[in-house]
């Protein structure tokens, strides 16, 4: 490494293979998630707009079911074969979407039940995703490497749905979730590459709580942790508002599209474009800023800016609810979350035990996220309801983002006494 790539990107020597294997995991998870995240939310906007409370909440009923499992894996293997034994079992469910849009392309129960498991599945991938990193990176590396790594994401981001634009006219909806699983399995062999790194240079707490041993514990062990323990449950409270504030967003968004856009292939394209957008802008912030501002003002400031940002443009909504306006939240809101939120919220659990980093996160990003989301969804169709009103979304909207904001500034505190 050269002194200015070592003062621009943060890493040091010896850590090279450890940011390749990091960004190769990033990219190839999201470049197959962003490529079938058009394709869901046109499979939502298939169903009726009217109807997304009903969707968010089968999501969540499923999170609920699927979360045990995976509790029961997390028990019972070792930790480094956790993201394998999982992501084959997904991988092999996106085969059977893949033979339902081939066989009846245009079924509603099968665009239906896609939007639902690939809501479950991308928390719980990309969950997984972060809790290796935070288990193998101490929390020194992960203030310095998580912002870069993360860029590794919203590169998959960016070229997912890029690619998914391209070749949905091309090879269908089928083809896309095949290639999909291809960059999924790919993702596997990175992660099995960075535990390999790890194992030739192994942290302290490797040697307290070797990865070759299973956590233990019970299935339901994730969710004990988080009500009993108030980092936890201060870090699922943060979730919840910012599964909040997204869904009060994400509700417009659909309305606006499905009012523009007719066809699936339509949907599909324009989801993509805005997809790309968010994710190029993303990059710049993760590689370039993420990873200084967490170094030297803490993960604290992570937490809190697009909070605040988000209570400004709940205000200018409420008072201008113009397109081009809700345009410019809406990509506020996704490149602070990808950029600056997602990878202060992954520091704070380097500073917790194993177990935590794998049952408790993962019931936090899973249950918890969706349980909110669907809350969230069904009162922003009671609002919807009462008739045309939007100012008021808009104001309880900022109401939420200002807790959000305090919460994130009480966990960064918390966060550097632990450290």
């Amino acid at each position: 490494m050269t002194p200015l790539a070592t003062r621009l990107f943060n890493v040091r020597e010896g850590e090279m293979p450890l940011v390749v294997a990091g960004l190769a995991l990033f990219f190839l998870l999201f470049a197959g998630y962003f490529m079938l995240r058009p394709v869901r939310e046109t499979m939502g906007v298939a169903g009726g707009v009217e109807n997304l409370q009903w969707l968010f909440t089968g999501t969540f009923v499923v999170t609920l079911i699927a979360l045990p499992l995976f509790g029961w894996l997390a028990s019972k293997v070792r930790r480094r074969r956790i993201l394998p034994w999982t992501y084959g079992f997904l991988a092999s469910n996106l085969l059977v979407f893949a033979g339902l849009f081939a066989w009846q392309p245009d079924n509603l129960w099968s665009a239906r039940a896609f939007y639902i498991w690939l809501s479950m599945f991308n928390l719980l991938s990309i969950s997984l995703a972060w809790s290796v990193l935070a288990d193998l990176l101490s929390n020194e590396q992960a203030k310095r490497l998580f912002g870069l790594l993360a860029g590794g994401a919203s590169l998959g981001g960016l070229v997912g749905p890029l690619l998914g634009t391209m070749l949905v006219g091309v090879i269908g909806h089928a083809g896309l979730v095949l290639l999909a699983t291809a960059c999924l399995l790919g993702s596997v062999l990175a992660a099995g590459y960075l535990q390999g790194y790890r194992d030739r240079h192994p942290l302290p707490a490797d040697i307290e709580m070797p990865r070759s041993r299973p956590l233990g514990g019970n299935p339901f062990a994730g969710a004990s942790e988080v009500l009993r323990t108030p980092y936890l449950l201060g870090i699922a409270v943060f979730v919840v508002l910012l599964a909040s504030v997204s869904t009060f967003l994400y509700f417009e968004q659909a309305r606006l599209v499905a009012a523009h856009f007719t066809s699936r292939t339509e949907q599909t394209q324009v989801f993509g474009l805005i997809d790309s957008l968010v994710q190029f802008l993303s990059i710049l912030t993760q590689v370039f800023i993420t990873g200084h501002l967490a170094r030297k003002l803490g993960v604290g400031i992570l937490l809190v800016a697009v909070p605040l940002l988000m209570v400004v443009g709940f205000l200018l909504l409420a008072v201008a609810p113009v397109f081009v306006l809700f345009v410019l939240v809406m990509v506020v809101r996704r490149v602070g979350e990808y950029a600056l939120v997602r990878p202060g919220r992954e520091m704070l659990y380097t500073v917790v035990l194993p177990e935590q980093k794998y049952k408790a996160k993962n019931f936090t990003d899973t249950v918890v996220y969706r349980g909110g989301d669907a809350l969230s969804g069904w009162v922003k169709r009671g609002l919807d309801l009462l008739g045309d009103h939007p100012a008021l979304a808009m104001f309880i909207g900022a109401g939420i983002a200002l807790v959000w904001a305090l919460t994130g500034a009480w966990l960064g505190r918390e966060q550097r006494k632990r450290e």
